[in-house]
């Protein structure tokens, strides 16, 4: 099984500028990520797809694979994730081998843990290539929301949610954004890591759920960070 490892990080960042390569716990961001992929038997490579030189000296110190800054068009408030890392995929397939799966892996869930990307691999593997994405528990269950309806709130699905008791409610999850992992087929066919079937892989840890993407979150981040180390 050889599974390319991507990792996105654009210099241009408006809600929380250079966030990528913020201090946090004494490293640059980005290099909690990159740390926790290096080893992975199954991981042949760790590219981090960047266009800024900054990031990229940063990330190649850390250990990553950075063969390129990312392609202008690529590098705008409009590009998407999937086509960033479609381009990344086309390019290593183009230029080294084949791969089973591309693994994406987001700098702003700093806390995520080898044993987790492990985990993933490993559902990934037993399941055929079935697409993997990380979830967490949905704090609040859908049935119990609202929606505005004219000056009014209604239930946003039906009457039947809130006569339900919590214990009598189905599971739901969301996704937490800190692991994405599909087969190329699956990715190019779909152009997205969501497909017709999706295979789980479930963080407990409200710490390595976080995703920063705002100041308020990075100061999250910080704190939490400082609790763990008490």
């Amino acid at each position: 099984m050889k599974i390319l490892a991507i990792i996105p990080a654009r210099g241009g960042s408006k809600r929380l500028p250079e966030k990528n390569i913020k201090l946090l716990g004494g490293k640059p961001l980005i290099n909690w990520t990159i740390e926790s992929t290096l080893g992975i038997p199954q991981i042949c490579h760790t590219l981090v797809s960047t266009d800024n030189t900054a990031i990229s000296q940063i990330a190649v110190s850390a250990g990553a694979y950075v063969p390129w800054l990312r392609p202008d068009l690529l590098a705008t408030d409009e590009a998407t994730t999937i086509s960033v890392a479609l381009h990344s995929l086309d390019w290593y397939e183009n230029n080294h081998e084949e791969v089973d799966g591309l693994l994406l892996l987001q700098p702003t869930s700093p806390f995520r843990t080898r044993k987790s990307i492990e985990a993933g691999i490993a559902i990934f593997e037993k399941n055929g290539g079935t697409p993997v994405i990380a979830v967490s528990t949905a704090q609040d269950h859908p049935m119990w929301t609202l929606k505005q309806d004219g000056n009014y709130l209604t239930p946003f699905l039906g009457e039947k949610g809130f006569a339900s008791r919590s214990q009598d409610l189905e599971s739901v999850f969301v996704v937490n954004g800190s692991f994405y992992l599909s087969s190329p087929e699956d990715l190019r066919q779909n152009n997205s890591f969501f497909g017709p079937k999706i295979s789980g892989l479930l963080i407990d840890s409200p710490l390595e759920a976080i995703d920063i993407d705002t100041p308020w979150d990075f100061k999250l981040a910080e704190t939490l960070y400082q609790i763990e180390l008490e």
